[in-house]
């Protein structure tokens, strides 16, 4: 019985060994025949066998390859990330690895491989490696990101092949390993260039634009013979081009590529029968790499481009990092300067304007000030150009009017036995124009219960000179209210003193620039050189034209007691400077209210 039981079993077993003899020999002729380039791999990573193709793919005979170490083979050992994976598949942990590779073939030419490393079937030891020639494709691809990367018009490097090799540059890595760790950038602009285009059309244009990159190139490699690295010549579009010096050695080597270029472009270019002569303008960037972007480097190149166009073109600028901090400061308090008027960040401090002849306190003058979080204490000459700029100046200036008039009535209040002060508020002229400064005066005295003659508006001699139609039409609207009109900075502009005389002015603000000539008495008297009478005979010839046409003068910037003296002696009403106090809070001129006469610039 158990014969007859056991009987059919080596049948089957010789039935599946022939079929398992069978597929073996037939994968064998499919290994060998097959053109994809093929090794079997053991667990210790060593070939056991290998295809024709692979073979003929290095130039290295079937027989030579067996027991060779694989992965040195098709270099799969010479990154760290690779090896461990390649290492892993080999363990049985990992699925597969996939790779690209440049192999070098004993003829001396190489090519580009992909590898592929996969576990053999189920059970079987070892791994199978394939390798497939992608040359072809990786050239391709070569030549894609080639004309993907290059501008078609000059052949330069484009912006995006620009900023990669910017940000490669920017990258620790890059710089730590060796070099000087520095970065310097020219970035150029055609001076005129729209004007070619627009003339002589878009062909002429481009053929110019290929002729300047050629010199720029030709700029370019000059400077690398002596270096390690070549600058990259790039166009960013239209007509801006870019040199990028990595491991830049200083602001001079940049600044010397910068000229070389300006030099290079001074030859007229000859354009099929076209002569055509051009400037460019350079703004020059050069620092230390670490801490750099490269979106902080192109705004520092930018800004300092526009500095050279700003400055008159045709030249190199050399970015300026207290000019940039000025800048930047003016765009903050520019975009902050509304907001800041409604939080109420500004305050008035007054300064006084004394009698010359009694040294009595008559009026003072209002002078704006922002209490900025970030940057302290701003005088007008930091933000009222921006204020006029953006139209601020309406609602800064009518603030202005009604704290000062307000301010004005409180003292005339608190000090009823003293005869009332004015005050003198300054108003640019476009308050005038864009809004209706009468009604707001108007509005202003009866909120506030001020007399209309105890406000003096101020308003600069170029505001008021040219005034027509409307200016002139609110200027006499304000002086027949009874408010005083004064022209400030008297003598800086170009005035019409015959248009003058028709205008509802009644003070003259003599420009401080007139006073400060008077220091030469002091050193005259120092030196024993006699003085020059010229600035004195200028102010009194003002001062009696003044008086004249029935106005008074009042002279800024009195800082000593002898000009003081000299324009006490010439006719000068009244008087206004440090002499007699700096800009002060409100309280103190409740002080000064109580002494009334200043003595030697002291009250």
């Amino acid at each position: 019985m158990s014969g007859t039981s056991e009987g059919p079993t080596p049948a089957a077993d010789l039935d599946r060994s022939a079929v398992t003899d069978s597929d073996q020999s037939t994968y064998r002729r499919v290994f060998t025949a097959a053109p994809l380039a093929m090794a079997v791999v053991d667990r210790e990573g060593l070939v056991v066998s290998a295809n024709p193709a692979f073979g003929e793919l290095l130039g290295i005979g079937v027989e030579a390859l067996t027991g060779r170490v694989a992965a040195d083979l098709v270099d799969l050992a010479s990154d760290a990330r690779t090896w461990h994976a390649y290492r892993e598949v080999l363990r049985g942990r990992q699925a597969k690895l996939r790779c690209a590779r440049r192999l070098k073939h004993p003829d001396g030419n190489s090519l580009w491989a992909q590898v592929t490393v996969a576990p053999l079937a189920e059970g079987e030891p070892g791994v199978l490696l394939s390798v497939a020639d992608i040359s072809a494709r990786r050239e391709l691809q070569a030549r894609l990101r080639h004309l993907q990367m290059h501008d078609p018009v000059t052949r330069l490097p484009n912006r995006t092949l620009f900023f990669e090799r910017l940000s490669a540059a920017l990258e620790a890595d890059a710089y730590e390993r060796s070099g000087t760790g520095r970065i310097g950038l020219c970035y150029l602009d055609l001076d005129g260039f729209k004007a070619v285009n627009d003339t002589l059309g878009h062909r002429v244009g481009d053929r110019l634009l290929a002729a300047v990159a050629e010199r720029l190139t030709r700029v370019a490699d000059e400077a690398g013979y002596a270096r390690a690295v070549t600058p990259l010549v790039a166009r960013l579009g239209g007509d801006e081009f870019a040199l990028l010096v990595e491991d830049s050695t200083g602001t001079e080597q940049v600044a010397d590529l910068a000229q070389s270029a300006l030099r290079a472009l001074e030859p007229p270019f000859d354009l099929a029968g076209q002569r055509l002569s051009l400037t460019a303008s350079i703004g020059v960037v050069e620092r230390h790499a670490a801490g750099t972007t490269a979106t902080g480097l192109m705004q520092a190149a930018d800004t300092t481009l526009y500095w050279a166009k700003a400055d008159g073109k045709a030249r190199w600028t050399l970015f300026d990092p207290e000019r940039n901090a000025h800048l930047m400061t003016r765009q903050a308090l520019s975009s902050t300067l509304r907001p800041a008027i409604e939080r109420g960040e500004f305050a008035l401090e007054y300064q006084p304007l004394v009698g010359m002849e009694d040294g009595r306190l008559s009026g003072v003058e209002a002078l704006i000030r922002w209490n900025h979080p970030q940057f302290g204490t701003l005088t007008p000459n930091r933000f009222i150009g921006l204020a006029e700029e953006d139209g601020s100046i309406v609602q800064l200036g009518r603030w202005a009017l009604v704290t000062a008039c307000r301010q004005a009535r409180r003292w005339q209040l608190d000090h009823p036995g003293e005869p009332p002060i004015f005050v003198s508020v300054n108003v640019a002229v476009r308050q005038v124009w864009d809004s209706d400064l009468v009604a707001d005066v108007a509005e202003t005295l009866a909120e506030t219960g001020l007399a209309p003659h105890l406000l003096q508006l101020e308003l600069t001699e170029s505001a008021v000179m040219g005034s027509a139609g409307r200016p002139l039409q609110a200027l006499q609207a304000l002086s027949d209210m009874g408010v005083r009109i004064a022209i400030d900075d008297f003598g800086t502009g170009y005035s019409n003193l015959a248009y003058l005389s028709r205008l509802p002015v009644k003070v003259l603000k003599l420009d401080g620039s007139f006073v400060r000539g008077f220091q030469y008495e002091e050193t005259a008297a120092a030196t024993g050189a006699p003085p020059n009478p010229a600035d004195e005979v200028i102010v009194e010839a003002m001062i009696q034209l003044a008086h004249r046409l029935g106005l008074t003068v009042t002279a800024e910037c009195v800082e000593t007691s002898a000009q003081a003296s000299r324009l006490r002696r010439i006719g000068c009403d009244t008087g206004q400077g440090w002499l007699y106090s700096r800009p002060v809070p409100p309280d103190r001129i409740s002080e000064l209210l109580g002494v009334r006469t200043y003595a030697a610039g002291k009250p």
